[in-house]
């Protein structure tokens, strides 16, 4: 089968006919040696190998390539052409025409030799410009071969580079050092369309590849050590293959590279990468037989954005986020650089190098012309690990009354299993897009799906879980520890809204703060948060308490009883849509962990949705093992719940067990039990009432009263000033004040001066726990335990004979947790008698209220010893309670404290 050669216009042609007139150029004169007798066809020999010994056969071939630019113009089947055609012996018969001249040739010239000093210089600068077209390819050693083989693939060039040698041959030799280096300052002078095309440019690569080499191997902290240097060295200790690089320390020297960095991160971070792999391999030079690729983290992004924030403005640029991992995948291996043998001429093409968003697919073979098919050699192809999370806003940073958004990360290299379900992660990577057919299907137009590739992955309680305390905040809070008060004053500022229940307050700010958890040798861990159950009437602000500890704690997950299932609170299995594979998706205690999860009417849980929480709040762990997947959650968070009794309102004559409907198993996990009773009692409800009236006035200040003439009156009528002062309508001077308005500015400046006193700013307060949660860890020290050990045993006896719930070994342990929370609030590194005392008088309270009326008295007579030396409160004012009134009946003021 045969065709005739196409027209001598074309591409192909053009380079046929050059490289035959330079080989015929190149022979003797001699006829005998460059006629090919006619009878016998010319011998069929190898392809030429690229980049031979004869670098004159070199530039043939290259050029010869290069010209190729229309494979489809030359293809006029799948098989290729016939560069022959029917009568090509007649182009090798001798002519009378055939005249060669030797004028170029210059085979029998002389040539002096070169000495080893001029040899070793022009052979390391060839070796330079090897190994700098090497770099720009891009590929891993593997698929490096060696001169030797002769199996170099000359169509991996890039194809600017294939153009470079028709542009200008005499520059082949020098064409990577003749390239100009740009400056610092001409890099920020952008010289293109935009800054992608920019950076693409070889110049701007090097350029780049120069400063952030001097970067890493300049950059010093203010003692005069190498920053980067160092971290190297810790690298190549461990094994790793992350190098963390700060992007203030480049936005300080590098101006340029941070600003390229943040706008093409994709490009730039390639080159980074091969930087980091020079500079480690310059220290261990046989580090790529651990790691082939070192990956640059960069830290220390100075904006940072929620997911609800995210716009197409940040499409591939730098981000910075946080959130919590729902959900999280498998790991999967994902092709990054792919080999295909031709099934015809079996030769090996590639390496291709996969992209996120798009399939490597090739249309034709560069050795045989055509157009497949094509398979995966799966020995030389190179796969990376890949690993998709699911991460969702933190709880407390959603708007009230909207839904939580989430974007998919993609995790790669060694950044996988960096995160799990629950936890809360901060996320640097580049903002993608993606196609996905799925949804365009279902909106019926374009629309692309949006995907953060993972650069650098922390979690956020390393890092005060987003808060950020400044030194004066630091020493603010430790000013306010060093009031002997400081207990007190947490306790009133609890929920200052809300009027009385002074228990209430104290077991929410003892759970805010928390005790300290700890390993029982190894083995064992006891929990260090503390649980509370409130219980009462209707209308008691139990609700209220518990939206104030969702906005007061640094991470806080609300649920309802009603509205919460089993696998809602715990953990669910989900399959995934990308790799229909079940994975795991985290609840609300799960979400929760290192926090608070808030569950509002926990009695009108399910009694099966109830028992699965059993394990979080004791083990604070939460096992699974269901379709096919077993393993365990963390859930290490406290639980603060409010319920209300049987029938609606809490009978006091009958026993606890008989206002509840919960199981004692459940009851007993539970730290602290507070019983919230609406007690009508004439004096109290007028105070309760003033409070809120007075709480109402200050949250919607009245509009100051004008006469028709625009001036101040009071309600009298009469003139004042700005101040409220009674004033003379032609002076304008004060008059005097009466006894009655004497006595009301007193008693308003007394009220302001205890507020003053006894609260603390709320912003203020959530640092101040923040601070005590993360940098204080109390020990037990010098406790009384023959005290502790008398009143448990106490506690049990009188359980039995009152019929009361059952006190177990977890109340004692909640004791010692209790005693740590008051310690924290003093930010003490020891906990003291007297921390014990208030943990004793708390635990004692909680079991007394929660018993019928009929042995409150006897059980408060029994156990009066253990609570008369508790400290008392040395301010007047009480979270709204006013100081009790020394001169009232004693009967009548314990009366109402019940």
């Amino acid at each position: 089968m045969s065709s005739p050669l196409r027209p001598s216009n074309s591409a192909a042609n053009r380079g046929l006919g050059n490289l035959g007139r330079r080989k015929r150029s190149r022979e003797p004169d001699d006829e005998t040696s460059s006629v090919v007798p006619p009878s016998s066809p010319p011998p069929s020999s190898p392809p030429m190998l690229p980049f031979d010994d004869d670098d004159n056969e070199r530039d043939e071939e290259a050029e010869l390539l290069g010209d190729i630019d229309d494979i489809d113009e030359m293809a006029e089947d799948e098989d290729g052409i016939d560069l022959f055609g029917d009568n090509f012996e007649k182009d090798y018969r001798s002519t009378a025409d055939d005249q060669y001249r030797g004028e170029y040739i210059d085979d029998d010239g002389d040539h002096e030799e070169l000495d080893m000093a001029t040899r070793r210089q022009l052979e390391a600068r060839m070796n330079k410009r090897d190994r700098e077209l090497e770099r720009r390819r891009r590929m891993p050693a593997a698929f490096l071969q060696d001169d030797e083989d002769g199996d170099i693939d000359l169509t991996r060039q890039p194809r600017r580079r294939r153009h470079h040698y028709d542009e200008d041959r005499e520059d082949v030799e020098m064409g990577d050092d003749a390239l100009e280096e740009l400056s610092l300052e001409e890099l920020t002078d952008v010289k293109a369309a935009n800054l992608t095309d920019w950076v693409l440019q070889p110049q701007v690569l090097r350029s780049i590849y120069r400063e952030f080499k001097s970067f890493l191997t300049e950059y010093t902290d203010p003692a005069g050590a190498s920053v980067y240097g160092n971290k190297i060295k810790t690298l190549g200790e461990v094994n790793s293959a992350s190098l963390e690089v700060s992007y203030a320390h480049l936005l300080e020297t590098k101006a340029a590279l941070a600003y390229f960095l943040a706008n093409e991160p994709t490009e730039v971070l390639k080159v980074f990468d091969q930087v980091a792999l020079d500079v480690t391999l310059f220290h261990y030079p046989q580090y790529h037989d651990i790691h082939n690729e070192i990956h640059v983290r960069i830290t220390d992004l100075p904006v940072s954005y929620t997911l609800r924030q995210l716009r197409q403005s940040h499409l591939n640029c730098l981000i910075r986020v946080s959130g919590v991992v729902t959900r999280r995948t498998g790991v999967f291996p994902q092709l990054k650089y792919v080999m295909f043998i031709c099934r015809k001429c079996n030769i090996t093409l590639g390496p291709f190098q996969q992209e996120a968003s798009a399939e490597v697919k090739i249309s034709y073979c560069q050795n045989c012309q055509s157009k497949g098919p094509f398979t995966v050699n799966s020995e030389k192809t190179v796969y990376r690990n890949y690993q998709k999370l699911t991460l969702q806003e933190s709880p407390g940073s959603v708007p009230a009354g909207r839904l939580p958004r989430q974007r998919e990360v993609v995790l790669l290299a060694d950044l996988i299993d960096s995160a799990k379900p629950g936890d809360e992660i901060e996320v640097t990577g580049i903002y993608r897009n993606s196609y996905d057919a799925q949804l365009n299907n279902k909106n019926g137009f374009p629309v692309f799906a949006t995907i953060i590739e993972a650069n650098h992955v922390v979690k956020s309680h390393d890092q005060l879980a987003g808060f950020h305390l400044t030194e004066e905040d630091e020493r603010e809070i430790r000013a306010l520890s060093r009031d002997p008060e400081i207990v007190d004053k947490i306790v009133r500022s609890i929920a200052p809204s809300i009027y009385g229940h002074l228990d209430v307050k104290t077991a929410i700010a003892l759970s805010l703060f928390g005790g300290v958890s700890k390993e029982a040798q190894g083995k064992m861990s006891i929990r260090g948060d503390i649980n509370v159950l409130l219980l009462g009437d209707p209308g008691t602000a139990k609700s209220q308490f518990l939206k104030y500890t969702e906005k007061t704690a640094h991470r806080a997950v609300f649920a309802t009883g009603q509205g919460a299932s089993a696998v809602g609170l715990t953990a669910s299995v989900r399959r995934d849509p990308l790799t229909s594979e079940w994975t795991l998706e985290g609840g609300a205690l799960v979400l929760a962990d290192r926090g608070t999860c808030l569950i509002d009417e926990f009695d009108k849980m399910n009694d099966q949705d109830r028992t699965s929480i059993h394990e979080a709040m004791e083990q604070q762990t939460i096992s699974i093992s269901k379709a096919g997947i077993v393993t365990t959650l963390q859930a290490r968070c406290a639980v603060v719940a409010a319920a209300n009794p049987i029938g609606g309102r809490y009978n006091s004559s009958a026993p606890f067990s008989e206002n509840v409907q919960l199981t004692e198993p459940i009851l007993s996990r539970f730290d602290i039990l507070c019983v919230v009773r609406d007690l009508v009692d004439p004096s109290e409800d007028e105070r309760l009432a003033n409070f809120v009236i007075e709480s109402h006035h200050r949250a919607n200040p009245a509009r100051p009263l004008r006469d028709q003439d625009g001036n101040l009156i009071n309600t009298d009528g009469q003139a004042i000033d700005e101040e409220g002062y009674r004033i003379d309508k032609k002076t304008k001077h004060r008059l005097p004040l009466t006894d009655e308005e004497l006595a009301t500015r007193d008693a308003e400046k007394h009220r302001r001066e205890e507020e003053k006193e006894g609260e603390i700013p709320q912003e203020l307060l959530r640092k101040y726990i923040l601070y005590a949660r993360e940098r204080c860890h109390p020990k037990l020290y010098q406790i009384d335990q023959d005290k502790v050990a008398r009143l448990f045993a106490d506690m049990r006896r009188e359980s039995l004979a009152t019929g009361a719930y059952p006190i177990t070994v977890r109340h004692l342990e909640a004791i010692m947790r209790i005693a740590e929370s008051f310690c924290k609030m003093r930010l003490s590194e020891y906990c003291s008698a007297q921390d014990i005392d208030r943990a004793i008088a708390v635990t004692v309270d909680s079991f007394i209220g929660s018993q019928k009326v009929s042995c409150k008295k006897a059980l408060s007579r029994a156990f009066a010893k253990y609570t008369l030396s508790r400290p008392k409160p040395q301010s007047k004012r009480k979270a709204g309670i006013p100081a009790p009134d020394p001169f009232k009946p004693r009967m009548q003021s314990s009366t109402r404290a019940r």
